[in-house]
């Protein structure tokens, strides 16, 4: 019968040799995808130097693009296998992990390389590598990189997608790395396309969001010739002579700021302005993704030329020193990122807002924030005919005096006269009638207007949160701001 330990230092002594037994026994069995490192390298890799990067969760897409092209170049062959390891999808799998035949993920060997779908524009879906590795022959160079995504339930900020490479020389990795960096920034997935950031859950910096603007066509867009040419001017004009202004000296970002009662047409003529620079990227920022002010204009400096969209700038621009008002961070971030845009990057900030009167004067105080603004008015009376006949376009009129129309709707905006003439549609389809007569048209305004003043300023009519200040008062608009004429006073009601 074997010798009973005699205290508890006797007994932490034997378990100690059990365990180190067992540890003896199962580094025997070995790791079965270690075997097949060494199988690759030829040599023992947990000796190999690793190389690693980290890059944001956005650029998963990217990366996958990058590792595709990487591997298809004439003379390298590749083969892409997955690990198999408990909860991996949980924690963060290191490569270091997978030289070892044991820790916390158990006995790793092969199994199914993991993907995650990314929905790129018009609705195409590419594949990334979540957990794999790919075992690259590049001639005489031996490489193996492992690409690891952030965890699933990881709600860590802080959280990267990784990319470790290791080779039989540190420079064959150093390299490999290098030519990745450059064609994730040739082959931007994002490049040319209408995006904007979806910030994640808890405050986590979530995935890019791919948007489609419909096609604005040059008539679509009822503005004063005048004011219309200046804004085409200095936005697709000045894209189209980048080369020419450049080998002058000249700079090439610039600002814009579109101001006006709400329906005027500043959304629409965003739109009219992207359709027209084709290939340019065009970054939407408004909600919630105004914080992310930072990692937008970074995005606008990689792949200009780009167009920087601020809807409602006055939400993170107002005034410093109203009354209540404090300063807030985001103002300072923004114009931080147009000032500091280096000359030769083509990059277009364009803002809008319905409230000027707040606005911080700094925007345009200096060039290279804002060096344009432009008032989106009130249609005239030759606007409002244009606007009608535009958006009657495909209905049928019976007995219908448009000019008659064009003297009630005084006062009103685009986008009254748009749903004007859609409830009118709504009326003659509820009435069972192939047109649209007056009667049709006299129910919509009566529809629009049974709000109240309330209701109509909400639709367009009426609605202008400024007007004009009266001569004797003088100019009151904020210093520093260009091409306005006139200053702003808030009225009542």
């Amino acid at each position: 019968m074997p010798k009973q330990p005699s205290d508890n230092t006797e007994f932490a002594v034997s378990f100690k040799r059990f365990i180190d037994a067992m540890y003896a026994e199962s580094a025997k069995v070995g790791s079965p995808f270690l075997d097949r490192l060494r199988e690759h390298f030829g040599v023992e890799p947990t000796a190999l130097p690793v190389i690693a990067e980290e890059f944001q969760r956005y650029d998963h897409p990217n990366l996958q693009v990058a590792l595709d092209a990487y591997v298809k170049v004439d003379g390298r062959s590749s083969s892409l296998v997955g690990i198999a390891a408990q909860n991996k999808r949980f924690m963060a799998l290191q490569l270091s992990d997978l030289f070892s035949s044991g820790g916390p993920y158990g006995r790793l060997s092969e199994g199914p390389v993991d993907y995650v779908n990314f929905r790129l524009a018009d609705d195409a879906v590419l594949a990334c590598v979540q957990f794999g590795m790919y075992l690259i022959t590049a001639g005489d160079a031996r490489l193996a990189a492992f690409v690891s995504g952030p965890p699933a339930q990881q709600m860590d900020p802080r959280a990267r997608l990784r990319l470790e490479v290791v080779a039989a020389r540190r420079e064959d990795a150093e390299k490999m790395l290098r030519d990745i960096t450059v064609l994730m920034r040739e082959r931007n997935v994002y490049r040319g396309k209408i995006i904007s950031f979806a910030p994640g859950e808890f405050g986590v910096q979530g995935l890019v969001r791919f948007h489609h603007l419909p096609t604005i066509s040059r008539d679509g867009i009822i503005l004063p010739p005048e004011l219309f040419a200046r804004i085409e001017r200095h936005t697709v004009a000045f894209a189209e002579h980048t080369e020419s202004l450049l080998a002058a000296g000249r700079s090439l970002k610039r600002g814009v700021l579109l101001y006006g009662p709400p329906g005027t047409g500043k959304t629409l003529t965003v739109m009219y302005l992207a359709s027209r620079m084709p290939g340019r990227t065009v970054i939407l920022t408004t909600g919630p993704g105004l914080g992310l002010i930072g990692s937008v204009a970074q995005f606008a400096r990689d792949l200009a030329p780009s167009m920087v969209v601020v809807e409602d700038v006055d939400l993170i621009a107002q005034e410093r020193g109203l009354p209540g008002v404090p300063a807030h961070p985001l103002l300072f971030e923004l114009l931080n990122q147009m000032d500091g845009l280096a000359d030769d990057r083509d990059v277009l900030f364009l803002l809008t807002t319905n409230r000027p009167d707040i606005l911080e004067p700094a925007l345009a105080a200096r060039p290279g924030r804002v060096d344009l603004v432009a008032e989106m008015p009130l249609p005239d009376a030759e606007g409002r005919r244009r606007l009608l006949e535009l958006y009657a376009r495909g209905l049928t009129l019976e007995g219908v005096d448009l000019g008659r129309y064009v003297e009630r709707t005084d006062g009103a905006s685009p986008a009254y006269i748009k749903e004007l003439l859609r409830k009118a549609a709504l009326l003659a389809a509820i009435d069972g009638s192939k047109a649209v007569r007056d009667e049709h048209l006299e129910g919509a305004m009566e529809e629009l207007a049974a709000g109240g003043e309330l209701a109509k300023r909400i639709v367009g009519f009426g609605g202008s949160a400024y007007l004009p200040p009266a001569p004797s008062v003088g100019p009151m608009r904020p210093a520093g701001f260009p091409e306005m004429t006139g200053g702003f006073r808030r009225i009542s009601g």
